[in-house]
């Protein structure tokens, strides 16, 4: 019994840890993994994340340190990785959401955030990595980043919000009640460079425009602040250097609606000129399918007539019941 428990302490890590990096990746092999202790817990906790793990690879005399952060969908990506880019990043030709610092390389892919230091990979070996990621998840990104305007925009400024954590952290001056985060709000945040000085932009997106509009009333309240609303969007500058600037950045917030719409898709099977062809080719079929089998039958009886016993095969007996 001491056995088998010894046996079961010293197995169970190793079964309770499933890999996320493969043991190869390009010309790179892996020689270690181990499981990834996180700072900031309670922002992870909130972006979703599942599990981190860490690997180190070698090619000669090159060394790779691989760190992947799986999240519950693609918004948690999005949300780690708007936080965890290095400040001087560079846009990577590797994805939308890619940068380049030093020898690093920051990437989300659904719902994965990936860092390579030492190594900047290729888009090949990327598209070979992301074939075997386990639970991965490719939901499209929310649409909310894309309302965020791109004048005057600081690089690396904008962080995606998903709870009071987020808030708490790159917004203080909001508090969690104001933006209202049972309603399933998320804020997308930016900074901006004007003549005056920096201004933060933030976005919420709210389900409904109604809601939104009893929103609005609280963030007016919110001491400094600007605030506007778009449809379900409510764009809040916090702190303006100058009036003028802060009208002039909520001016470019504007909401514009996609509806989708179920529309059917004709198919062969709705023309009814390709009905009435198929009407004749079934009719072809089946006259075809009645010559062949005639014929057959026809061959099958003249064979055996002529390899038959004598006699006449075609006789027929008659019981002539009418003579008696």
């Amino acid at each position: 019994m001491t056995m088998t428990k010894l046996l079961v302490t010293l197995l169970l890590p190793a079964v309770s840890f499933a890999g996320i990096w493969p043991d190869t990746f390009g010309t790179f092999h892996r020689t270690s993994a181990k499981l990834l202790d996180v700072s900031d817990r309670a922002l992870w906790d909130e972006c979703g994340l599942q599990q981190a793990e860490q690997a180190e690879y070698e090619f000669k005399a090159r060394k790779l340190t691989a760190t992947a952060y799986r999240l519950q969908d693609s918004t948690g990506a999005l949300a780690a990785f708007d936080w965890q880019r290095p400040s001087d990043a560079r846009p990577s030709a590797l994805g939308k959401l890619a940068v380049e610092s030093g020898d690093s390389v920051t990437l989300a892919y659904g719902n994965y955030l990936l860092r390579f230091e030492g190594y900047k990979p290729s888009v090949a070996e990327i598209d070979a990595l992301v074939q075997t990621l386990p639970k991965l998840e490719q939901s499209p990104l929310p649409a909310l980043s894309s309302y965020l305007p791109d004048n005057g925009l600081v690089p690396n400024s904008e962080r995606y919000v998903v709870g009071p954590v987020g808030l708490e952290k790159f917004a203080p001056a909001i508090s969690p009640s104001t933006a209202a985060f049972h309603f399933g709000t998320e804020g997308q945040l930016g900074t901006f460079r004007a003549a005056t000085g920096e201004m933060k932009l933030v976005i919420f997106s709210y389900p409904t425009p109604q809601i939104a509009r009893e929103r609005l009333v609280d963030f007016q309240r919110i001491s400094g602040a600007m605030a506007k609303r778009a449809g379900p969007l409510i764009a809040v500058v916090l702190s303006p250097p100058n009036a003028d600037d802060a009208e002039r950045l909520l001016a470019q917030i504007r909401y514009a609606p996609t509806i989708t719409l179920d529309e059917h898709v004709p198919n062969a099977r709705d023309n009814i000129g390709n009905l009435v062809v198929n009407i004749f080719k079934l009719t072809g079929l089946l006259l075809v399918f009645c010559l062949v089998a005639g014929l057959s039958f026809g061959g099958f009886r003249a064979m055996f007539r002529r390899i038959g016993p004598g006699g006449d095969a075609e006789a027929m007996i008659s019981l002539h019941l009418s003579d008696r």
